[in-house]
């Protein structure tokens, strides 16, 4: 009977050391397999948003911002839906200006260059990039024209990832040669390209359209040619013209009280300080030179940036 009992015991004491050891290993394995999840799920989270951001950077260069504004609204729509919260897109409509997109013909936002991914919080990602603009000769060698700094905020929603805030950066200098004017007041940007560029001075004149000087030759200012470093007089080559105004004069121009030239169209502003207005004129590439493409690329980019002039 004691012999029995003694048995009984242990295999009492067997079983609870078996049904311990079970639960241990289990527990442990859980641990491990759970250690193991958590990086593996927040990597796949992540590979999902490069993949969103990636995809709304093809999508770019399809919304042009410049559009009327309910066909802005339904190109984001078409385009940016199911990549960017509704909520977003609407705010981007209302203000296209301030909106990822085509701003321009050439060059265009070909892609987003991703730098980092960090994960703000258990719903959110913090993207930092760059959208690269290309023309067709970048577009063949996956160079860049234009780089402009992104940073994206991309957030969970239900089961997906939708961008949900987006914040733009200047556009960076790709080596840039910055031409400084100090008599007039302003800073214009030109392409490494044009390293070796010359400065030729001219006079720009305006004749009246009225009255009894009506054809008469009524005010005068100064005209600055940038001039490509290849230029010759044998090869011309397109040059960059900026009309100088004074404001006075740009006011009067604008009223038709004299005429710049024989085009139905004025000067296009460039920019104005306190003391100036700069213009390009009107039709200044109507012969198409050798480079017009070029300083039509140029002045997309809105290189000219006035400043206070020193005297």
């Amino acid at each position: 009977m004691k012999r029995r009992s003694r048995l009984s015991l242990a295999v009492l004491v067997l079983v609870c050391l078996l049904g311990f050891l079970l639960w241990n290993n289990a527990a442990r394995l859980k641990s491990e397999l759970g250690s193991e999840a958590g990086p593996l799920s927040e990597e796949s989270e992540q590979r999902a948003v490069v993949s969103l951001v990636e995809d709304f950077g093809k999508k770019l260069q399809l919304v042009s911002l410049l559009a009327p504004a309910d066909a802005v609204k339904k190109s984001m729509e078409e385009n940016y839906g199911g990549l960017v919260s509704p909520q977003t897109i609407a705010e981007w409509a209302k203000d296209p200006e301030n909106a990822p997109g085509r701003l321009v013909s050439s060059p265009w936002p070909d892609r987003i260059e991703i730098l980092s991914v960090t994960k703000a919080s258990a719903q959110v990602f913090k993207v930092e990039g760059e959208i690269v603009e290309v023309t067709s000769r970048e577009k063949e060698n996956k160079g860049a024209a234009a780089r402009r700094p992104i940073t994206l905020e991309v957030e969970k929603a239900g089961e997906r990832w939708l961008i949900t805030s987006v914040t733009l950066g200047d556009y960076k200098d790709l080596e840039a040669i910055l031409y400084r004017n100090t008599q007039y007041g302003f800073t214009f940007s030109l392409p490494s390209s044009w390293q070796g560029y010359s400065i030729v001075t001219s006079t720009w004149s305006g004749t009246a359209v009225d009255g009894p000087k009506a054809g008469q030759i009524v005010e005068t200012g100064p005209l600055i040619l940038i001039r490509h470093p290849e230029w010759t007089v044998e090869k011309p080559r397109q040059d960059i013209p900026i009309m100088i105004f004074t404001l006075s004069q740009w006011t009067r121009l604008q009223d038709m009280e004299f005429s710049v030239s024989a085009a139905p169209i004025g000067p296009k502003m460039l920019g104005r300080n306190s003391k100036y207005a700069f213009a390009l004129p009107a039709r200044y590439n109507y012969a198409f030179p050798t480079g017009f493409e070029e300083v039509e690329r140029i002045l997309e980019k809105n290189p000219l940036k006035p400043n206070e002039a020193i005297r």
